[in-house]
C-alpha cells in the first residue's frame, strides 16, 4: 500500500476514489505503462460498499451483472452466493479485485482530497490533502461516486439529543445492538427500507418518520447452486457486450411492443410476469411508455399501489405508504422483502412528517407538531447530495482558477458526463449528464466510462499533446441534447434526488442521462472516432 508523501510526486495520473470505476481506472491506466495513484478517504477498497455497511445493505442489481468484465481469469474464479448480493459479498469482491491485480500497492487510503487546481503554465494539476500533502499529474480522473457526499436532516436542537445519531452512509464497522432499544428511522427510500425491514425483529420499539411514500418491488433472491452458477458462465461472453447495448445496463431491454399494443388484460398479464420476476425488471424492462406517457404510466402506476394495499390489512396504514401524487418509476424504486408486513408489528409507527413534521430534536428523543417521541438510537437514511456533491464540496479550480462549484451554480454542463470546459484533462465517472449517475447499473457504465477515458488519455499522449478539454460549444451542445432528453419523460416533473430536489439550493435539473446506455455509448464512441473534434488539445 503507498503512504502519503513527504515530498511532491508527479504522476501521469492521478485518481480520487477507490471503488467500482476507481479500481478499475488505475488498472487500465497500468496497461498503458502509466505512472499513476489512487487517493482514497477509506481504510480499504469498495466506494460505496465500504461506507454503506447498514443492516440490510444490499444490491439491487443482480450479482452476475453488477461485476468487471475485464478480466476471463477473475469472471470464471468468483462465486456469487445468491442473485442480489448483500454489503459484505459486495465489499469482498472489490477487496478480491484489489488482491489479484496487486492495486493497493498504488493507492493511498485513508487520505481525502481537499482540492486540485489546474496549474496553466506547466499544465499539470496540482492535488492538496487534508494534510496538506501535494501531487501533481497531467491526467486528473474524479472518480468520487454519484452517491458518496449524504446529506444530513438539518433540526433545532439536534446537539443536544442525549442519544446517538447515525447515518446510513458513515455507518460504523462496528455492529450496532437495537436489541430492546427505541430506534427512530427518518426516510423511506431505497436505503430506508433496507434498514426498517432488518433491525425491524430485533428492536423495542421503532419510529418511521416519512416524508414521500415509495413504490417498491417485492425482492425475489434466491440463492445460487453450483449448477446455476455453471448456466450463469456459459452466458458470460454473450453478457459482457450485451449490457452495454441495453437500455439500462442490466442484461435485459425494455419490451419492444408499444403499451397501446396490448389488450388491459394482455398488459395485465405481462406486467404481473415482470412482478414476479422480483426485480427491476419490472421498472425497466417493461414498456418504454412508463417513463413516457401518463396515461400509460398511471395504469402501471395503479397496478402497483393495488399490490402495496394488499399487503396491510390496516387502510389508515395503506393510504399512508401508497404513494398517489407522482408516477411509478420517476422517484427511484426500491426492492423489498416483507417491508410492509413490520408496520403491523405492535413495536413499529409510522408518522406522516407532512401530517405531523418534526419540530425539534430533544434529549430523550425527536419532538414533533404531535408530542415528543422518546428515542434511544436515531438513523439518518436521508439519502445523498448526488452526482454532483463529491465535486463541488471540493476546491476543484480550473483555468483561470475557476472554480467548479461556481461555474456549476450558473448551470451544471459538461460533455458527456465525463469532461467540462475550463477544466483540461479533468476526467470524471458517475457525473451528472451521465447514465451512471443515476439511471444506469453502475459497473455497466463505470466500465465504458473508464475505458472512453482511457482511450481519451492514450489519444492525447499518442499525438504529443499536453492537454485536452471541450470547447464551451460542446458543452453546451451535450446540455441541450440531455434536456430534450429528459423532458421527452416524466421523471423531470418529480421532486426527487434524480431533480436534485432534495438538497436546499441546488440546480433543479434532471442529473442523469436518461437516452439509455447504448445510445450513449454510442455517442462516446463517436466521439472517439471522430478524433475528439468537439475539443481543443493543446
Amino acid at each position: 500500500m503507498a503512504t502519503a508523501a513527504s515530498t511532491q510526486e508527479h504522476f501521469d495520473t492521478i485518481v480520487v476514489g477507490a471503488g467500482i470505476s476507481g479500481l478499475y481506472q488505475l488498472y487500465k491506466l497500468r496497461e498503458l505503462g502509466l505512472k499513476a495513484r489512487i487517493y482514497e478517504a477509506g481504510s480499504n477498497v469498495g466506494g460505496v460498499w465500504y461506507w454503506n455497511r447498514y443492516p440490510g445493505a444490499r444490491c439491487d442489481s443482480v450479482g452476475y451483472t453488477y461485476q468487471y468484465w475485464f478480466s476471463d481469469e477473475l469472471l470464471s474464479e468468483w462465486n456469487w452466493s445468491e442473485r442480489f448480493p448483500a454489503q459484505p459479498e459486495t465489499e469482498r469482491y472489490l477487496n478480491r479485485v484489489a488482491d489479484k491485480f496487486d492495486l493497493r500497492k498504488d493507492i493511498v487510503f485513508n487520505t481525502r482530497i481537499e482540492g486540485a487546481h489546474f496549474d496553466e503554465a506547466n499544465g499539470v494539476w496540482t492535488v492538496t490533502t487534508a494534510d496538506g500533502a501535494k501531487a501533481t499529474a497531467q491526467f486528473l480522473v474524479m472518480a468520487t461516486g454519484g452517491l458518496s457526499v449524504p446529506t444530513n436532516p438539518t433540526f433545532p436542537g439536534q446537539e443536544g439529543f442525549k442519544g446517538t445519531v447515525f447515518h446510513t452512509a458513515r455507518w460504523p464497522k462496528e455492529p450496532i445492538n437495537f436489541k430492546g432499544k427505541r430506534v427512530g428511522v427518518i426516510g423511506t427510500g431505497a436505503t430506508g427500507i433496507q434498514v426498517i425491514q432488518t433491525i425491524a425483529p430485533s428492536v423495542g420499539h421503532m419510529t418511521v418518520f416519512q416524508r414521500t411514500p415509495s413504490y417498491t418491488i417485492p425482492i425475489r433472491n434466491p440463492k445460487y447452486t453450483d449448477q446455476d452458477r455453471a448456466a450463469i458462465r456459459e452466458r458470460y461472453p454473450e453478457l459482457k457486450h450485451f449490457v452495454h447495448e441495453t437500455f439500462s445496463g442490466f442484461d435485459f431491454n425494455p419490451d419492444p411492443r408499444s403499451f397501446y399494443d396490448l389488450s388491459p388484460e394482455e398488459r395485465e398479464r405481462f406486467l404481473q410476469a415482470l412482478w414476479e420476476d422480483g426485480s427491476l425488471k419490472f421498472w425497466v424492462g417493461g414498456f418504454l411508455e412508463a417513463l413516457t406517457d401518463k396515461a400509460a404510466n398511471d395504469e402501471i402506476s395503479e397496478f402497483v399501489r393495488k399490490r402495496i394495499r394488499a399487503r396491510l390489512k390496516n387502510p389508515e396504514l395503506a393510504k399512508k405508504l401508497t404513494p398517489t401524487d407522482y408516477a411509478f418509476g420517476t422517484r427511484r424504486v426500491p426492492l423489498e422483502n416483507r417491508y410492509y408486513e413490520i408496520y403491523e408489528q405492535g413495536n413499529v409507527d409510522l408518522v406522516d412528517l407532512l401530517e405531523t413534521p418534526i419540530i425539534r430534536f430533544v434529549e430523550n428523543g425527536i419532538e414533533t407538531s404531535a408530542g415528543v417521541i422518546e428515542l434511544d438510537i436515531i438513523v439518518n437514511a436521508t439519502g445523498f447530495d448526488a452526482a454532483t456533491g463529491a465535486l463541488t464540496r471540493l476546491d476543484l479550480r480550473g483555468r483561470e482558477g475557476r472554480l467548479l462549484r461556481d461555474v456549476w451554480s450558473k448551470g451544471i454542463h459538461t460533455w458527456l458526463g465525463m469532461t467540462v470546459h475550463g477544466f483540461p484533462n479533468m476526467f470524471m465517472t458517475m457525473a451528472p449528464m451521465s447514465p451512471a449517475a443515476a439511471f444506469c447499473n453502475v459497473p455497466t457504465c463505470s466500465q465504458q466510462q473508464v475505458d472512453w477515458i482511457t482511450d481519451c488519455i492514450k489519444y492525447v499522449r499518442d499525438q504529443g499533446k499536453q492537454s485536452i478539454e471541450p470547447t464551451a460549444d460542446a458543452d453546451d451542445g451535450w446540455v441541450r441534447h440531455h434536456n430534450e432528453v429528459a423532458n421527452q419523460t416524466l421523471v423531470p416533473k418529480t421532486r426527487s434526488w434524480y431533480t436534485g430536489a432534495n438538497v436546499e439550493g441546488k440546480q433543479q435539473s434532471l442529473i442523469a442521462y436518461i437516452g439509455g446506455v447504448g445510445t450513449y455509448r454510442n455517442l462516446c464512441n463517436n466521439a472517439k472516432e471522430g478524433q475528439y473534434k468537439d475539443c481543443v488539445l493543446a
